[in-house]
């Protein structure tokens, strides 16, 4: 089934488009000429240049947790990206209220929501993971992050909302400054310092490039076979942190000099840097092997060319080299 619906007049609205993942939807949004309006608190968002024109763009600001905001915010469109979130510290606290405050302005503006998800619902010792994988964490955002899910999955099942779930993995490239490939990681390969990576080295770890994400979303957006299911977006084949370390110092003409972050030192940074604080219950994606399935996006929507890894660096390495 191809995509219903006429580019030009589908309005596709992006919450939470200043971050990572909203960004670089906006950017493939307007670079496939949709129209876009890109939500932030303050109204203002860097697309980029060199894209293609859109039919229509506009930035919209509104803070999402204030209802009436996000009504507006909403007014009129066709699909809504859901990648806004709340401070990492404040998941278990903010998030389901936020998501249901989501729902409900896009059924009232009858529009899909298409809901950027991680892995954190799937538990230890579940790789490869699928689709089907129970989603048993035990983690206390692994639990939000399920049950926010299944909130969805059940509106979409009771016919109070069109909803299509896309899951990705530790993510990097152009516009990921927060994650665990970030700033931090990235800056490090462009002085030739010691790369910090968590736990171990040599285990496989999924990694998901931005731009990659960002079409996926859309298809999920913009195809109906999307509806009411969770799908994993399609990423390269998993390598070793040591590898991704290696393939980003030569992206970069640097040396390659992998380093373990052990927990013990991360519980000590945790005591002035509140994210770490997060990261002991989340250990096990870093000691073992964390390896994500996404066949089931290509067997539904067609082939999917996810970016060579050393294509990504070598774009990544180019955006953060600009940055510095």
């Amino acid at each position: 089934m191809t995509e219903t619906g006429d580019r030009a007049t589908q309005l596709h609205v992006v919450l939470g488009a200043a971050g990572g993942t909203g960004a670089a939807v906006v950017r493939e949004l307007v670079g496939q000429g949709r129209s876009v309006r890109a939500v932030t608190r303050c109204g203002q968002t860097a697309v980029g240049g060199g894209a293609q024109p859109p039919a229509s763009y506009q930035d919209a600001a509104a803070d999402v947790t204030d209802r009436g905001q996000l009504r507006r915010a909403l007014e009129g469109a066709s699909v809504v990206y859901q990648c806004a979130q709340p401070a990492y510290t404040r998941w278990p606290q903010e998030f389901p209220a936020m998501n249901r405050a989501v729902m409900e302005a896009a059924a009232a503006a009858g529009a899909k929501l298409v809901f950027a998800d991680n892995l954190y619902m799937y538990p230890p010792g579940s790789g490869p993971m699928t689709e089907e994988t129970p989603e048993a964490a035990t983690t206390k955002k692994g639990r939000v992050r399920a049950a926010m899910a299944e909130e969805l999955l059940a509106a979409h099942r009771d016919g109070k909302l069109r909803v299509a779930i896309g899951r990705s993995s530790d993510y990097f490239g152009p516009g990921g400054v927060t994650s665990a490939l970030g700033e931090r990681f990235f800056r490090a390969i462009l002085a030739g310092k010691k790369t910090q990576w968590f736990a171990d080295l040599d285990q496989p770890h999924t990694v998901n490039y931005l731009p990659d994400m960002a079409r996926a979303l859309i298809v999920l957006g913009t195809r109906p076979e999307a509806d009411g299911r969770v799908w994993h977006t399609p990423a390269a084949p998993a390598l070793t942190g040591r590898r991704y370390i290696a393939l980003a110092a030569r992206a970069a003409g640097s040396r390659a000099r992998p380093a373990v972050l052990g927990l013990g030192t991360v519980r000590a940074l945790g005591l002035f840097v509140p994210v770490l604080r997060e990261f002991p219950e989340l250990w096990y994606e870093w000691s073992r092997p964390f390896v994500m399935d996404s066949s089931r996006f290509e067997e539904a929507f067609g082939p999917f060319a996810a970016t060579p890894v050393e294509k990504a660096f070598a774009e990544t390495v180019a955006w953060f080299r600009r940055r510095v």
